[in-house]
């Protein structure tokens, strides 16, 4: 199962990087904020990453700030097309859809919907 990570970044302003997994590189997005349920945020996709980045916290090299992992875990993908796109997140704080739509260029907007079952199903 792929891998995502949400890590908080400041440099050169706070920001949190959304980052899936995808054959040897990590798609990645720059929130504002982190996903917050039913809320809209908006998303600049950025370059790609390397996949260090699943497990790396602590200072990025060129003097640009520090990470730290704000989440993690496994995803499946729930759609995948050109300019949309959803991910079911298995994280530590996420657990839902995770719903990315292109509004233009490289700006999205991306909203999390909580798994109403997955309290439960953890209890399993």
């Amino acid at each position: 199962m792929p891998r995502f990570a949400i890590l908080e970044h400041d440099y050169p302003t706070l920001h949190w990087d959304f980052l899936l997994e995808q054959d040897d590189v990590l798609l990645t997005w720059r929130l504002p904020t982190p996903p917050e349920l039913g809320a809209m945020v908006n998303a600049l996709k950025a370059f790609d990453h390397r996949r260090l980045y699943l497990d790396y916290e602590g200072p990025v090299s060129g003097g640009r700030g520090k990470v730290t992992r704000w989440d993690g875990g496994t995803f499946d993908w729930e759609v995948r097309e050109p300019g949309c796109m959803a991910v079911r997140l298995y994280g530590a704080r996420l657990r839902g859809v995770f719903r990315l739509e292109l509004l233009d260029g490289k700006m999205w907007r991306g909203e999390f919907r909580a798994d109403p079952f997955g309290s439960l199903l953890d209890r399993l």
